[in-house]
């Protein structure tokens, strides 16, 4: 099992110093992987006094592709992961562009999280059709691929007209993992079918989930193990739990440290150093 930490980019602040303590502790500490939440826009809640999100305009998010750019330069090993990138508000083009980019700064560490999101007000702002973002968002998959994999291509779909135009540079190995996030049945279907792993939130049916993931897999004639798993679980969640989560065929998780009244950003240090001691028998 791979295990990794969020950047808790909600609560850090951002003093780029404290920033790059962050994952540079992360990555002493032994962890697989870092992973940053996405957020481009925040709805002011003031003015929408029934506001149902968990983000609002007064919660911090850095760009994940950029923070990645900015610590792939201060990192060597540890795996940078968006979990997950509003992709069908973005260019698809614009997308491949960036995350080639950091791909090639970080010598091959992104995977790639996508998801459709939920806040109509992002959509908006960035003058996406917040409606048909989840069928959009497989043509989308299907051409980044296209652009990490060849010089120039030709590509004309719904959404999307190429004519013989290519990235440069491309991703050192050709390709990027896209890792989908999203609960709904059809997310769960097109993670079998066409992703390289899922980001599911832990609940009591996600054993039956997963096997919903293996069975979509082996409709589409691909080997369900090589779909991985990660899940996102407090620091201090109990070892035994996270055992249970592997046996259920989960391949990753990340401790994540915020909502838990850490006072200042060295608290988080604190508390995935902690974690890191409590998982040795895992992590090493």
């Amino acid at each position: 099992m791979k295990i990794g930490v969020v950047f808790p980019q909600t609560e850090i602040g951002a003093d780029p110093d404290v920033v790059a303590n962050f994952a540079i502790v992360a990555e002493s500490l032994g962890y697989d992987h870092l992973l940053a939440y996405d957020h481009v826009l925040g709805a002011n809640t003031a003015s929408r006094p029934d506001w149902q999100g968990p983000y609002t305009s007064k919660s911090m998010f850095q760009e994940p592709l950029v923070l990645f750019s900015y610590l792939a330069a201060l990192t060597t090993t540890i795996e940078l992961v968006t979990a997950v990138v509003i992709l069908p508000q973005r260019q698809t083009a614009l997308v491949a562009k960036q995350a080639a980019c950091v791909d090639v700064l970080s010598k091959g560490r992104l995977r790639l999280g996508v998801g459709t999101g939920w806040n109509a007000v992002e959509y908006e702002a960035l003058g996406a059709n917040f409606n048909d973002r989840g069928h959009r968002s497989e043509e989308q998959i299907d051409l980044l691929r296209q652009l990490w994999r060849d010089e120039a291509i030709t590509f004309s779909g719904e959404g999307h007209t190429i004519t013989d135009a290519g990235l440069n540079p491309l991703p050192p190995n050709k390709n990027i993992p896209i890792w989908l996030g999203g609960m709904a049945p059809q997310v769960i279907e097109r993670v079998g079918r066409l992703a390289d792993g899922w980001f599911p939130f832990v609940n009591k049916g996600l054993s039956e989930q997963i096997q919903q993931v293996q069975e979509s897999a082996k409709r589409a004639e691909r080997n369900p193990a090589d779909i991985g798993i990660e899940c996102i679980i407090p620091s201090d969640t109990d070892p035994d739990r996270i055992k249970a989560l592997r046996d259920m065929g989960v391949t990753h998780v990340a401790m994540v440290t915020m909502n838990q009244d850490l006072r200042d950003p060295a608290a988080h240090v604190d508390a995935i150093t902690r974690a890191r001691d409590s998982l040795s028998s895992l992590l090493d």
